[in-house]
């Protein structure tokens, strides 16, 4: 099922890329990158292995991503973003850190989810620190809508999770409500909670705390019962 147009939530950022990024792209791609093309991926193929795969969109530099999969060898992760700079960093960081695990894409994590990952596939989808649009005039652009949390349900396989984090009030509170009105996701905890202390700090997180911001993890489930394809 189509599960409606996404909006595109993220700005192309410049950033200087180094040396050692730069090989990194150009050495280890062909490694690490998930298969060119459109056709859906058959998670177990790409990982040679039947293990839980969980999906992250938007990694920064990579830094949480590779501790995060070098702490849960037993969990595939795939790890989305349009920065290269920071697609070469964790490139880099996988080889050096010699992690086969972990699958990267240089490209639109939540377009993947759309036209890639099977329903029912996911054990889990992280979301740390998206872009908050704090405007009130590109709130339409944050990525948690109903749409998008729509698409979460159907792929997460039942009792897959859906991980927020967020430093912005505001978009904490909508992820709240648009999460609780999805009938195919069951939001944990009540509400937002503090970092569980196997989340990695990330940099994102840092500079919005010495902002004075309070940072919210948001958890959802998947319902057991829930129908994927709605």
């Amino acid at each position: 099922m189509d599960h409606g147009p996404l909006n595109r939530t993220y700005k192309l950022r410049r950033g200087r890329i180094t040396p050692g990024q730069r090989s990194a792209l150009g050495t280890l791609a062909d490694r690490f990158a998930l298969p060119a093309g459109d056709a859906p991926l058959d998670l177990a193929e790409l990982f040679g292995q039947n293990a839980p795969v969980v999906l992250e969109i938007g990694f920064g530099m990579g830094d949480a991503t590779l501790a995060m999969a070098e702490a849960d060898p037993s969990t595939c992760l795939i790890a989305a973003d349009v920065h290269i700079p920071g697609v070469g960093a964790l490139l880099r960081g996988l080889h050096r850190r010699t992690l086969e695990n972990v699958r990267v894409l240089n490209g639109d994590g939540a377009e993947l989810l759309k036209r890639r990952i099977p329903s029912a596939s996911l054990a889990g989808v992280r979301l740390y620190f998206p872009d908050p649009w704090p405007k009130a005039r590109h709130h339409k652009r944050r990525l948690v809508d109903a749409a998008f949390a729509a698409l979460v349900a159907d792929r997460l396989a039942p009792g897959g999770r859906l991980h927020c984090a967020t430093d912005w009030e505001p978009y904490a509170r909508q992820m709240v409500a648009v999460l609780s009105a999805e009938p195919g996701l069951e939001l944990e905890f009540g509400g937002p909670v503090e970092r569980p202390e196997w989340r990695p700090v990330t940099k994102y997180e840092t500079r919005g705390r010495a902002r004075g911001h309070v940072v919210a993890d948001i958890f959802a489930r998947r319902k057991p019962g829930s129908v994927s394809g709605r």
